[in-house]
Formats: structure tokens, C-alpha cells, sequence
């Protein structure tokens, strides 16, 4: 599928980011590569969830054989112990088998996916496809910060709070899936500065791992927003790599110097983007 190795993602010190979609129907070809595991997963969801489930791990089972030039059939996917506990039943994915330093982290949404991979450095992605203004409302108190929600009460532009609630979002799951609890954290406790454009540095400490984390968007084009957090200090490229047509596309994610601002107080004004 690729012509990148593990030896060189090291090198570059670069995070690879694949996007793609995928078909309602399964593949008997993509079921073929999946673990007993996951095809009984597949299996036990309902159309067209289970089909797309099979579809996405097939697809990075086999980017992940790539950069290892193994059998995607071969690989053994497992967890990371949850860094609060050590259940590794919601801990961070990991290669068991062929022994490695590759990291990846997977998100999808309906048919849509990304998967980022690097090398010997924890890596978090989310990705969200834009639904009715209506839905987004109901769980904003319980997931946002005083000052994010204030930042998105300055918003007047429907279009423009919509945005700014999807980057908040985003930017959050990414951070809790590269440390690895996920969204068993407070959430309201990760203030991600929705109106600052990016990269920032975010604060989010955990019993194992780093205490910051850089975050950025994602260009992925229209109502689809995605985020991408990993260590402050990887200062290598970031691809986002597209999967579809006949030729695969890549494109490198603008730079920037990620800043670390202190969360707005209370009454404090916050610019407008």
C-alpha cells in the first residue's frame, strides 16, 4: 500500500495521518486479514456498523504491515494499561505482535476514518463529521471548560459556533486518547483554547506521561473536523495521507510553533477568530 518503513517514520521523527473512507457492505477480503476477535465484533454490530468496523481494522492492519513489511493477518493488536489503572481493557492501542516502537491511534466516524501512526511516541486522533446545530448544545456544559464556553457564547455566526464547538471537541479526544484514559477524564478539566488557531500546548497531566501535549487541526475538508496531539517535543513533519483514488495523495499539515497560554479567567475578554 506504501512505501514507508518504520526505520524511516523513526527517522523523520514525522507522524502519518491516513484518511479514508469506507463501503456499507463487507469485503470478504478485508474479513479475511481481521483476527477471530474482530470478525466476532464485526459480526455482533448491526448493518451497517459491523461491516464499516471490518472494513476500517482491515485497512489498518494493513498500513500497519507496511511500514513493517509483515502480514497483516500476522499482527496481534492489544492495549496498553490504562495509565490510572491497570485494566488494559481502555488503554491505548499497541502492537503485541511483531515486538515494535510503531504507535498509532484510530478514530472514525460513520464511513469516514483516520488513522495516525508514528514511532516511539504516544499519538492521539479524533475525528467528527458536522451534524444538525441542535445536537451540539446538550452536552456542551458537560464536556466544556467556564472559558470555552464563554468563547463559544461570543459567537453570534451560527456557522462559525459549530466550528468552534468541533475544534473544541476534537482537540479534546485527541488529548485523552494519546494519554490513554480516553473519555473516562473530565473533559471540562482539558481546556484545549478553542479560540487560539493552533498548534497549542495543552495541560493534561496523568500518573504515566507527559504533562503537555501539542495539539492541531486537521485540514480535512468541508463539516469534518479532526485533531492530532503528540509530545511537544516531536518537531517532525505531520502527512495527512489520503487513501482514495488511484494515486495516494499526500499533503504535510502546515507547521507552527505550538503555545502555551494559561486557560482565560473568569471575565477575562476573549479574541474572536
Amino acid at each position: 500500500m506504501h512505501g514507508a518503513t518504520y526505520r524511516t517514520l523513526r527517522q523523520t521523527d514525522a507522524v502519518h495521518i491516513w484518511q479514508g473512507t469506507v463501503p456499507h457492505s463487507v469485503d470478504p477480503a478485508a474479513l479475511a486479514v481481521l483476527s477471530p476477535e474482530e470478525r466476532a465484533i464485526a459480526a455482533r454490530r448491526p448493518a451497517p456498523i459491523g461491516a464499516r468496523y471490518a472494513q476500517v481494522h482491515a485497512q489498518v492492519r494493513r498500513i500497519l504491515a507496511g511500514y513493517l513489511d509483515a502480514d497483516p493477518k500476522e499482527l496481534r493488536v492489544g492495549r496498553r494499561p490504562c495509565p490510572r489503572c491497570p485494566d488494559p481493557a481502555h488503554g491505548r492501542p499497541r502492537l503485541e505482535f511483531p515486538s515494535t516502537g510503531l504507535d498509532f491511534n484510530l478514530s472514525h466516524c460513520g464511513a469516514h476514518w483516520l488513522l495516525a501512526v508514528t514511532a516511539e511516541r504516544p499519538v492521539g486522533v479524533d475525528l467528527e463529521t458536522a451534524r444538525p446545530a441542535a445536537d451540539l448544545w446538550t452536552t456542551s456544559a458537560a464536556v466544556m471548560s467556564p472559558s470555552e464556553l464563554r468563547y463559544l457564547g461570543t459567537l453570534s455566526d451560527e456557522a462559525a459556533r459549530t466550528a468552534a464547538y468541533y475544534r473544541t471537541w476534537t482537540r479534546k479526544e485527541a488529548v485523552v486518547k494519546a494519554s490513554g484514559v480516553g473519555v473516562v477524564a473530565d473533559l471540562r478539566a482539558v481546556d484545549v483554547r478553542p479560540h487560539e488557531p493552533g498548534p497549542v500546548l495543552v495541560p493534561h497531566a496523568e500518573p504515566r506521561g507527559p504533562q503537555l501535549w501539542s495539539v492541531r487541526d486537521l485540514p480535512l475538508g468541508p463539516d469534518r473536523y479532526g485533531a492530532l496531539a503528540r509530545e511537544p517535543e516531536a518537531r517532525g513533519p505531520v502527512l495527512l495521507i489520503d487513501t482514495a483514488g488511484p494515486a495516494t495523495a499526500v499533503v504535510r499539515v502546515p507547521d507552527g510553533e505550538p503555545r502555551l497560554q494559561a486557560p482565560v479567567q473568569d471575565g477575562a475578554p476573549l479574541p474572536r477568530r
